[in-house]
């Protein structure tokens, strides 16, 4: 069996490829490692002796075609009675240059600087025949993109001098006519109404210079629209002729099924176990519209009506703690219609009807029904685009402290006018641009996103649901290496918000809901400390009865309650590296989180001043993303807040200003799924 495979001497092509260029396969590592073998899982492939002879051949054929003519490879094989360890020594020698590219048949084209710029195999470069293939393809590409869909790029001659190490290309293009787009035949489609249809969403039309990238951008919308389960947009090779100056274009589309069901179900460290069903009915009401309606459960175990004490397991026994959030399920019901093609390939509109109970761990509630509308459309650089309005009509439950010492309201009456129902009209933008090389474990590229955010009389707010909200977040991916890669992010938030509320009469002070303040704290934010806790905090003892002695002497009868606020700034920065054990599953980090949150109107600059948390991590490769275990260390206790107690009579009293709870210091877990960002 083959219990290694490694690969010495390779500098220019890397192991994954010369891996998978060869017959030879090393075992899983649950075959291969010294501890986990004995237990006799993983694949276990057999060592085959002419198999090994040919990989040899392979690997020198794949730097010959890579530009090294010279290269020696040899073979280092130890042998067990069953084990074989492979080394393949790899020495590369010097690479043959090319020396001379010459690229013919562009002189007639005004943009010939721009078609030639930035191809794969460039002077001076290793002589790579799968590049010089690259160069052809590339050149293609751009001339079709141009309006010359006959585009072709031929190799009119090439020497190799290995005496000199010196190479020359010479390369002959053809670009045929240039087109414009002729007819559309829509085939699938109904009738002739549906056909005119179906060409919303292409993103071009008939006098149009034709671009093959085009052709790819109509059949992408045609998928997202949800309606089709076969969509292609091709050249109608039947009805071309390349004499003439226009191509026509041939849709072909296969209606998806008319009804779709779908449901899940999963587990959460905030969440419990959660679930959810939906129901989808494609071209429901006619013209495209789809009509959803789905509604999503959490808290299930540990919130009311399904109580059955999971809250006293390991899995779900933190939620004991939070009192908000987890007394009850929460839950989102949500029927909408939904209509592709609005005005446009690039846009879509939707229209619903909702009811929410939603919540952040130990912080809030907010329970809520409405109706949401919103339009998306997508810039020519496929930037996503939101305007939306929500009109909802709800109730934001938090903990009494935290009404207490923001908005001095700090008996029952007072709680019960914030606590009431109030009826918030939210008119919201949004934008974001997500430009990476991999959705679930980026390696290269950046993302952007931006939200903004009114609710005021002219939307529809009631006095007490008036406000303006900005968060803005961007993050940049850079591979340092194939294997090595730094990753930095950036998160800012603004609030702003008139002075609505008048406690007992008195005088009056800004009021924000506490579901649209800012917190932060937790997996994917500021690893030093748990979900939410990083920021301004409140204590609270709830039992009346405990004398200040008592309190001081057992300071775990302290409730820490974050209150959020209306100004954050968060930054991290990561380093993702190899493993030097399970290295194709397996990769380490290390990273600096710093950020906080504070209240514009109090003076917070000596206590909550930005937090700095040093960690590091491992992340596991799974079908659903990397599964992540992060170590941070918190260096600081936990900051002052003010100390309130209930009283007999359900409301609370000060007993102290700045008062610090003792501890806070420390080494905090984290476990997740997906990156952080």
């Amino acid at each position: 069996m083959v219990r290694q495979l490694t690969f010495r001497g390779n500098r220019s092509i890397d192991r994954l490829t010369l891996a998978a260029a060869i017959e030879t396969t090393n075992s899983s590592a649950f075959a291969t490692l010294p501890l986990l073998r004995e237990i006799g899982l993983g694949a276990k492939r057999h060592f085959d002796q002419r198999a090994f002879e040919r990989d040899v051949e392979r690997v020198r054929l794949l730097y010959r075609i890579h530009g090294f003519l010279e290269v020696q490879v040899d073979t280092l094989v130890r042998r067990t009675a069953e084990d074989v360890y492979i080394t393949f020594i790899i020495d590369e020698g010097l690479p043959v240059i090319l020396q001379h590219l010459a690229i013919t048949g562009l002189d007639s084209l005004s943009d010939q600087p721009a078609l030639v710029r930035d191809l794969p195999l460039e002077v001076g470069d290793a002589f790579n025949r799968f590049l010089l293939g690259a160069n052809a393809d590339t050149l293609r590409d751009r001339l079709r993109n141009r309006g010359y869909p006959r585009a072709a790029v031929f190799l009119a001659d090439r020497s190799v001098d290995s005496a000199s190490r010196s190479a020359s290309v010479d390369l002959r293009v053809v670009t045929g006519n240039h087109m414009v787009v002729g007819s559309i035949i829509v085939e699938g489609a109904a009738d002739e109404s549906d056909s005119l249809f179906v060409q919303t969403f292409l993103a071009t039309q008939t006098g149009r210079e034709y671009r093959q990238s085009d052709l790819f951008d109509s059949q992408r919308n045609l998928a997202l629209a949800d309606l089709y389960r076969f969509a292609s947009v091709e050249i109608d090779s039947a009805r071309f002729a390349e004499s003439e100056d226009a191509v026509p274009l041939l849709v072909r589309v296969v209606p998806g099924p008319q009804q779709r069901i779908t449901a899940s179900s999963g587990f959460g460290t905030d969440d419990c176990f959660r679930g959810s069903l939906g129901w989808t009915g494609r071209n429901a009401l006619g013209r495209g519209r789809i009509l959803d309606a789905s509604v999503r459960f959490s808290k299930l175990g540990v919130g009311r009506p399904t109580d059955f004490g999971f809250d006293g397991n390991l899995l779900c026994g933190h939620l004991k703690e939070d009192s908000i959030g987890s007394e009850r399920m929460n839950y989102n019901a949500v029927v909408s219609v939904r209509r592709p093609g609005f005005f446009g390939a690039r846009t879509s509109a939707s229209l619903g009807l909702f009811a929410e109970l939603a919540s952040e761990f130990a912080v809030y509630a907010r329970e809520a029904l409405g109706v949401n509308v919103s339009v998306t459309t997508e810039t020519k650089t496929r930037i996503p685009l939101t305007l939306g309005y929500r009109l909802a009509y709800g109730t934001t439950d938090a903990s009494d402290a935290s009404f207490c010492a923001y908005f001095n309201a700090c008996t029952p009456d007072d709680i019960r006018v914030l606590r009431s129902r109030q009826r918030q009209g939210l008119l919201s933008f949004g934008l974001s641009s997500l430009n990476v090389n991999n959705l679930l474990d980026p390696s290269r590229g950046r993302s952007i996103g931006l939200r903004v955010s009114y609710s005021g009389g002219i939307t529809g707010s009631d006095s007490l649901q008036r406000f303006m909200r900005v968060a803005g977040d961007a993050a940049i991916y850079h591979s340092l290496s194939r294997d090595v890669v730094l990753v930095g992010r950036i998160r800012a938030g603004l609030l702003f918000s008139p002075k609505s509320f008048q406690p007992g009469g008195g005088e009056a002070v800004s009021y924000v809901p506490p579901d649209q303040r800012f917190y932060a704290g937790g997996p994917n934010d500021v690893r030093g400390y748990d979900g939410n806790q990083l920021g301004p905090v409140v204590y609270v003892v709830l039992d009346p009865t405990l004398s200040r002695d008592s309190i001081d002497a057992v300071p775990s009868v302290v409730t820490v309650s974050p209150i959020g606020g209306n100004r954050l700034l968060v930054g991290n920065v990561e380093l993702r590296i190899p493993s030097p054990v399970l290295r194709t599953v397996t990769r380490l980090v290390v990273f600096l989180d710093a950020g906080t949150v504070w209240e514009s109107s109090l003076d917070q600059t000596s206590t909550l001043g930005i937090r700095v948390t040093p960690g590091a991590g491992v992340r596991f490769a799974t079908p659903l993303g990397p599964a992540r275990i992060d170590f941070a260390y918190n260096p600081y206790s936990f900051p002052p807040g003010d100390l309130f107690q209930s009283r007999p009579d359900g409301s609370l009293g000060l007993l102290e200003r700045n008062y610090v709870k003792p501890g806070g210091a420390g080494l905090t877990l984290h476990f997740a799924i997906g990156q952080a960002f």
